[in-house]
């Protein structure tokens, strides 16, 4: 048996929401494809970019404005491609706690 096989799911999502001070949306459903061997494995950074976004209702592109970062850097931490920096990872925690703050930035 690998070390997927025995992965108990609920432990290690649940330790990674401690760790992230929020729950994660898809990180259950992340780390169950992950044990199944399917698709590409989800980083709990990745999955907190994409759900601070959706919290706020907003696209990419106006996400992206909001937080004065290019659209293509946005799509690269969704994707998994780059981890964001501790900064943007900071920010995101925020938005997911008062996503109106999104907004505010608008007019900032």
């Amino acid at each position: 048996m690998n070390d997927l096989e025995s992965l108990d799911i609920e432990k290690v999502a649940k330790a990674i929401e401690a760790d992230a001070g929020e729950p994660l949306a898809e990180l259950r459903q992340a780390l169950a494809e992950a044990k199944a061997g399917q698709g590409r494995v989800t980083a709990p950074e990745q999955i907190l970019v994409r759900s601070a976004r959706r919290a706020t209702g907003l696209t990419q592109a106006e996400f992206a404005e909001r937080i004065n970062t290019p659209v293509a850097t946005l799509r690269d931490w969704e994707q998994g491609r780059f981890t964001p920096p501790g900064s943007a990872l900071c920010l995101m925690r925020i938005i997911m706690q008062h996503p109106e703050l999104a907004r505010e930035l608008a007019a900032a």
